[in-house]
Formats: structure tokens, sequence, C-alpha cells
């Protein structure tokens, strides 16, 4: 989760202290465990399969986390997180790629840097004057932005504030954002889907 211009100090130190137990969200571990989502887990799969099947390229992927959707991009694959903690774990899961702490805005990169920008469960995140900044340097780094993040629910709200547990106990507040796929592929310019299903909307722009 990265992003000193757009994102406040809880929200970076929530994910710095999420770090090592980040991946029990994808896993259904730890706090996650006793989560019921019927097909949670093919839908996981499904998801990185189709970000597997991108076209390789030079791709940064912002917000990278510990590099668990990362690991599936092909080509020149540069993650970059605020985290440390999260950085140093991706560092170790990007066989031929790197991992690098920063920002997103602005992202510590030259125009054009990449072919492609990348991001998962990022944007839905970002407050209302936060999205664009973040939009106009995804498009100063890279042609082409694509975007995974939460499916809007049927009878769901399409934004909250919600209160998120780590196995420590301690307790964070969090706004998050959940997308219809024509909803998402439209706010982030034209996009294309690539998945539509009832837990993940994959975006591409052209």
């Amino acid at each position: 989760m990265a992003g000193r211009g757009v994102v406040d100090d809880g929200m970076r130190a929530y994910y710095e202290q999420r770090a090592t137990e980040y991946d029990d969200w994808w896993l259904g571990r730890g706090v996650f465990a006793r989560r019921e989502r019927a097909g949670w887990a093919a839908e996981v799969e499904a998801v990185l399969a189709a970000v597997a099947r991108l076209e390789p390229c030079r791709t940064l992927d912002v917000a990278c986390g510990t590099g668990f959707v990362t690991r599936h991009l092909r080509g020149d694959v540069t993650g970059l997180d605020q985290s440390a903690t999260m950085v140093a774990i991706a560092a170790e899961r990007l066989a031929g790629g790197r991992a690098v702490q920063g920002d997103a805005v602005p992202l510590p990169f030259p125009d054009g840097a990449f072919d492609r920008v990348f991001t998962a469960n990022f944007y839905g995140h970002l407050l209302a004057t936060e999205r664009a900044p973040f939009l106009a340097e995804a498009r100063r780094v890279a042609p082409s932005l694509v975007v995974l993040d939460a499916a809007l629910q049927p009878g769901g709200a399409g934004e909250e504030w919600q209160e998120r547990k780590l196995n420590d106990g301690s307790r964070h507040r969090v706004y998050k954002r959940f997308f219809t796929p024509d909803g998402l592929a439209d706010e982030v310019g034209g996009a294309r889907v690539l998945h539509a299903g009832q837990w993940f909307v994959l975006v591409a722009t052209p």
C-alpha cells in the first residue's frame, strides 16, 4: 500500500503493521479463517490467471504489498510500496524483478519509464480528492493502466469506512470503495473489462 501524497499516516502505519499477515486476506488465514465467501478461492485463482495472461512488458505495480499478485506479472516488473516490510517480502518473491520503497504520488520515476502501471486493491482506498492525482501520475509514467479491485456486492454500499482488526488485536479505520466492472472501467479512463467476478473486478486501459 503506497502513497505519501494520497494516503494518510494512519493508513500507512496500518499497512506496515499488517505486512507479515497481508497474505492471510488472500488465503483465508488468521483473522480471515472463519470468513465465509462462497467461491473466493476459485476466483482468486481466476484473477491471478488473468493477471498472468497480461502481455509481458515493463510494468510498475503500485502498492505491490508482499508481491502476492505482482509475482504473476510477466516481463520487466518493478514493485513499489511505501512499507519497508512489504517491500522486503516482495523482493524475495520477484525473481528477475525488483521491489522498491516509495510513494504513489508523486511516483519516483521519470515520464514514460514503464509500458504499464498495475495496481491491486489500492485505487479503492483513495478518497475523492486523491484519485485524480494518482491517475495523473500513472498516465505520466506509462501509457497503460491495469486496476484490480473489489467488486460491488448486490445491494451493497459503494463505499464505507471499515474497522479492520489485525492478529495482534489492534483495530484500524480504513476507507474502502467497491466497483461495478463498467463503473471502474469508465472511471479510470475508457478501460476494457478483463475480469468481472463476484469478488473482484479487473480492468485495463488501451
